[in-house]
């Protein structure tokens, strides 16, 4: 189901506010223009066939479709309207004069009528001429369109090719000439097929760097190891180098107002290494991390704004590296974060905004990692933390501030997040719900360092 856009929306409302304002105020026209009419004149009747003739048009169109014929019969409808609607209107503005009888037309007079009906029937030519010329300029555009399509077409089938080669180079100027051909594209849907294609190469399976033996292997063991492996790392090497230029060019167009922004992302089951989605901004549109694996490097959502369509992570593990959504704006739409596994490396959501929409975390499991949710701001959407497990590592609520929306630990089950019972007590009343065996336990003193302490 398609939704109309917020300019569509916008004109909507303004027509739904100006059609019953004009209705109100040219309405006393109406009467006034009916009551000047002279006795015996068939407004009724004409009215009736001008409703009846448009119903004709209408059905002629319906069954054969707007054909060039149709669109001159009803151009020169419209102008003989126009004319007619003109000439009453003077005819009011004269003091509606009466019709004198003419016994006899003099050659002048002849000659005057043969004048009028030259000039009507050139002005209803000049209207065909003006139907004609337009429908030429549509069907020269058209046939430029097509033209456009079939030469994006090519261009599209030939840069996509380019990802399938073997050499690192090729790889790269087709990423690159498919970046440059959604700038161009001629409509919405062939950039979100240029997306497509390249979510798609990040969902390819990756072939995990080759590991280093155990520093105590003997040297030419270890020597051996590496020239087998060389080949391999290379090839991972040149893999990871186009895979973080994918990335880093959907976060260069998602940074500026471009047309990339509101598509459909699809990164499910992608393994993330490194990447830069700093200040990006996805206002509408599906966005899916479901299944994803941060499993190295940094990976970085920092100030990037999630305030439209869905947004999912669900599923996704965070078993390594670093991943940062600090100072992300979480306002409306829907994210979650269900069922995610934060058992390795660092997450930090230090000065979060969730101010709206509706975040969940439920049935998540932080049992290996430092997740940090310190300074974060929980001022009016709903976060549910039910059925999340807190059984290791460490989370961190040191700095956040409760003062609307709901947030939600009742179903949580392990230990308390450090620091979190003090924030929630120094927050607006009725804003975190608690279990009951975290209310009156004491928590630690632990201070966790964050890139905030630095």
């Amino acid at each position: 189901m398609k939704f109309p856009s917020p300019r569509q929306k916008t004109a909507i409302a303004l027509a739904a506010v100006a059609l019953p304002t004009l209705t109100i105020a040219a309405w006393p026209i109406g009467p006034i223009l009916w009551g000047a009419l002279p006795d015996g004149f068939p407004a009724v009747r004409l009215l009736l066939g001008a409703a009846a003739f448009a119903a004709l048009l209408t059905a002629v169109a319906l069954f054969r479709g707007a054909g060039l014929w149709w669109l001159i019969t009803a151009a020169w409808a419209g102008a003989i309207a126009l004319v007619a609607t003109l000439g009453f209107a003077a005819w009011l503005v004269l003091g509606s004069p009466g019709l004198e009888e003419v016994p006899r037309l003099s050659p002048k007079a002849l000659d005057a009528i043969a004048t009028r009906a030259f000039a009507v029937v050139a002005g209803l030519g000049g209207v065909a001429l003006l139907v004609i010329a337009y429908r030429r300029q549509r069907t020269t555009e058209r046939g430029e369109l097509r033209e456009t399509t079939r030469l994006f077409a090519e261009r599209f089938t030939a840069a996509s090719e380019q990802l399938g080669s073997e050499r690192p180079a090729v790889r790269l100027a087709g990423v690159h000439a498919l970046a440059h051909l959604a700038d161009g594209a001629p409509s919405d849907h062939e950039v979100q097929m240029v997306i497509d294609v390249l979510c798609a190469y990040l969902r390819m399976p990756y072939q995990p760097a080759a590991t280093d033996l155990p520093e105590d292997v003997p040297p030419e063991e270890r020597e051996k190891h590496r020239e087998k492996n060389r080949a391999q790392r290379l090839d991972f090497d040149a893999m990871r180098e186009v895979r973080h230029t994918i990335i880093r060019i959907i976060g260069n167009h998602l940074r500026e107002d471009t047309r990339w922004r509101g598509k459909d992302y699809d990164f499910t089951g992608v393994a993330f290494d490194g990447g830069d989605l700093r200040r990006a901004m996805f206002p509408g549109g599906s966005v899916s991390f479901r299944g994803a694996q941060f499993c190295g490097g940094l990976v970085s959502f920092g100030n990037t704004r999630f305030s439209g369509g869905p947004v999912s992570f669900g599923g996704a593990r965070f078993s390594g590296g670093q991943v940062s959504f600090s100072n992300a704006d979480f306002r409306g739409g829907k994210v979650s974060f269900g069922h995610v596994d934060f058992s390795g490396g660092g997450v930090s959501f230090g000065s979060v905004d969730f101010s709206g929409g509706e975040v969940s975390f439920g049935g998540a499991e932080f049992s290996g990692s430092l997740v940090y949710f310190g300074d974060a701001r929980f001022s009016g959407s709903l976060v549910s933390f039910n059925n999340v497990e807190f059984s290791g590592g460490e989370v961190y609520f040191g700095g956040s501030r409760f003062t609307e929306g709901t947030v939600n630990f009742v179903l949580a089950r392990g230990t308390a997040p450090t620091e979190l019972l003090a924030a929630a007590d120094e927050g607006e009343p009725g804003v975190v719900d608690l279990p009951a065996s975290w209310i009156h336990r004491e928590e630690p003193d632990v201070h966790v360092t964050s890139e905030h302490d630095t």
